[in-house]
């Protein structure tokens, strides 16, 4: 898909910094009055992205329409979009539920039991959302950082895709955590959104549900994955480290 040629300094110019929320109230109003489909809003989305409000640069633009023309708004839209609507209908629910006190404590738990996915699904996502849409280029720092734990950034990588190509064709989550209580970085398997590694701050987080990737791969979990690393976000990577304390020496 040909892509507008920018002007000499389109790409030179530093791209304005957004908020998590500015973009997802963007992208759902497209999704509301786009017309014409992926293909006639690829035009359309760099030249009010790019040109005019300068979030993206027109290098990553490129690189990241491999994994964003047509998963990530739907992706963000229908799974991510759900899941918000449904934690806060859960939320009211139970708010409602410490009023009664009739409420069977079954039934009461039903509602905890939506209260923890529907968590763990906003979460999960958001973190996941924040880590794309960059290079894939990752700084000395976060390679050392990495490599410390790992015994190589290679290592670390390897076993990283490794989780994910075991979790193709099913769903779960793979996370680069820093564990606070040992105190180390570890690569995580996780097999729903409900239960995540004890007392880990997620460092990168990439979505194995088929829904991330099924409707731009197919069944082919191996390529979404390299598309995955081709766009991580690595400011974001190294703010998550810098705040553990993990990439001090």
């Amino acid at each position: 898909m040909a892509i507008p040629v920018a002007s000499d300094t389109a790409e030179a110019r530093e791209p304005t910094p957004y908020r998590l929320w500015a973009l997802l109230r963007y992208m759902l109003a497209l999704g509301t009055w786009g017309f014409g489909g992926p293909a006639a809003l690829i035009g359309y989305m760099y030249r009010d992205l790019v040109e005019r409000r300068r979030w993206i640069s027109e290098s990553d633009y490129k690189e990241g329409l491999a994994l964003a023309e047509r998963l990530i708004p739907s992706h963000w839209e229908n799974n991510y979009g759900g899941s918000v609507k449904a934690l806060a209908a859960v939320k009211r629910r139970l708010y409602d539920a410490l009023g009664d006190k009739d409420i069977p404590p079954h039934i009461h738990n039903d509602l905890k039991r939506e209260h923890l996915v529907r968590t763990g699904s906003v979460v999960f996502h958001e973190d996941y959302f924040e880590n794309l849409g960059g290079s894939g280029k990752a700084g000395a720092g976060e390679r050392e950082a990495i490599g410390r734990a790992f015994g190589s950034f290679d290592a670390w990588e390897s076993e990283f895709r490794r989780i994910g190509a075991g979790l193709g064709g099913g769903s779960g989550w793979v996370v680069l955590g820093f564990n606070q209580h040992t105190q180390q970085l570890e690569n995580y398997w996780m097999a729903d959104r409900a239960r995540g590694p004890a007392a880990t701050l997620p460092i990168l987080v990439m979505d194995m549900y088929e829904h991330s990737y099924q409707m731009d791969f197919g069944a082919a979990a191996a390529k979404y994955i390299d598309a995955f690393f081709q766009n991580i976000q690595w400011d974001k990577v190294a703010a998550r480290l810098g705040a553990t304390g993990a990439s001090k020496t």
